[in-house]
């Protein structure tokens, strides 16, 4: 018999994925747990695993195609389980639990196994009357039909589970004198546009900042350090960190002064929960790191800052960077945030309106170090300021309350030792 595993619900609200890579090919014998292929999520690259043992009859979908929650992905031929005779229905129920993805597999039941034989499901009739589902299409196939102006449900695909692919949007915008031309486009040559599908992570981003700057209400303050001190003990330990393989930035101290803040200000680590009407303030102090990756900005969050030294800081900083930037990120990694710090000053800016991490109250941006004049004990003299931009959500804090806040981050970073005697 026949199983159809069809890509399962993996958790965190994630509706579809990229196949980024197969591992099996037609043919091929797997057992439970084997993978079968690497799926590209908005939020996580995860091996998806064999929910049954036999050898895989077919496979749906090529590299770099996206696909939702509950389209076809393998078919399994299992051995020793014969299909009922004629087209009568399987009504034994059949239960399965998901194998080593992040996350719940929800695998379906009756309607996953299909019988070898296709007799009876090519009548016209039983076909009209099932209510039409959206169309299975490549992104590159999406982008073409919209160009062109066609109805991509009216498309017949000729690809693996009829996806329809760029050739079939060609062939019927060439046969319907009915597909209208693109009215307002500016195309007049193959090669003067790129067309590039959206990656998972981007869409993901897309997402996140609409929902937050729909549902919190934003404001901004913006401040300046001069950190000399903190300079002097950066440079300091940065030779006896790198001989124990730790890079020591300036995001450790930042990350600490931060959340002794919060412990202070117990607002800024909350979060409103208008339907039952209620502040959620937590005791607990996870911050988020955003780090900028070539596929877009994640957010893995180290946890119970408070509680860990500079070094434990520099160490786990160093080691979530690199899960980020080689797509090794789980969702384990970027659960619990309270909070949010971003670094876009190792780029370049020194100011920004950073949008918060919906449904945390704040997220605090670091500029970039510069040089300038400050003034000390009446004298103007060269100094070295960090620049800082925090957003909050102004349904939680108050102006007064934020300002306080970042003087007292700014008091821990003038004064570093302060974080290991408050």
């Amino acid at each position: 018999m026949r199983y159809i595993f069809k890509f399962p619900d993996i958790g965190e609200g994630i509706d579809e994925g990229t196949i980024a890579e197969w591992y099996i090919e037609k043919g091929q014998t797997v057992q439970v747990g084997d993978a079968l292929c690497k799926m590209e999520t908005d939020k996580v690259v995860t091996d998806i695993p064999s929910p049954k043992n036999g050898t895989i009859s077919a496979r749906y979908g090529k590299i770099g195609e996206t696909i939702n929650v509950g389209d076809p992905l393998v078919e399994i031929e299992i051995e020793g389980t014969e299909a009922d005779a004629g087209n009568e229905q399987q009504t034994e129920a059949v239960e399965e639990e998901g194998a080593g993805v992040v996350g719940t597999l929800e695998i379906a039941g009756n309607n996953a196994f299909l019988p070898a034989s296709d007799e009876g499901f090519d009548e016209k009739e039983e076909e009209d009357k099932k209510p039409k589902k959206k169309a299975l299409a490549t992104p590159v196939a999406r982008a073409m039909a919209k160009e062109l102006g066609v109805d991509i449900s009216k498309v017949t695909g000729t690809g693996p589970a009829n996806r329809v692919m760029k050739e079939d949007i060609q062939n019927h915008f060439n046969q319907s004198g009915k597909s209208k031309t693109p009215s307002n486009s500016n195309i007049s040559g193959e090669n003067e546009v790129e067309i590039e599908p959206l990656s998972q992570l981007r869409k993901s981003i897309a997402r996140n900042m609409v929902q937050s700057k729909q549902n919190a209400a934003h404001m901004s303050v913006f401040d300046e350090i001069e950190i000399e001190e903190l300079i002097r003990i950066r440079t300091k330990y940065k030779e006896r960190f790198a001989e124990q393989n730790v890079k020591l930035s300036y995001l450790p101290f930042v990350l600490k002064a931060t959340a002794m803040a919060l412990r202070k200000f117990k607002a800024l680590n909350s979060e409103m929960d208008l339907e039952n009407n209620q502040m959620i303030y937590k005791k607990y102090y996870n911050i988020g790191i955003a780090v900028d990756t070539p596929d877009g900005l994640v957010v893995p969050v180290i946890r119970n800052v408070d509680k860990k030294t500079i070094f434990e800081l520099a160490s786990e900083i160093n080691e979530m960077a690199h899960k980020a930037r080689n797509k090794e990120i789980s969702l384990d990694d970027m659960k619990d945030g309270t909070f949010t710090i971003t670094s876009f000053g190792s780029i370049g800016g020194m100011f920004a309106v950073p949008v918060i991490n919906y449904p945390q109250a704040g997220i605090l941006g670091i500029g970039r170090i510069v040089q300038k004049p400050v003034v000390k004990n009446n004298q103007i003299v060269p100094g070295n300021v960090l620049p800082l931009s925090m957003s909050v959500d102004h349904r939680i804090v108050d102006g007064g309350e934020v300002t306080r806040f970042l003087n007292q981050i700014m008091e821990y970073l003038s004064d570093p030792v302060s974080l290991i005697i408050d």
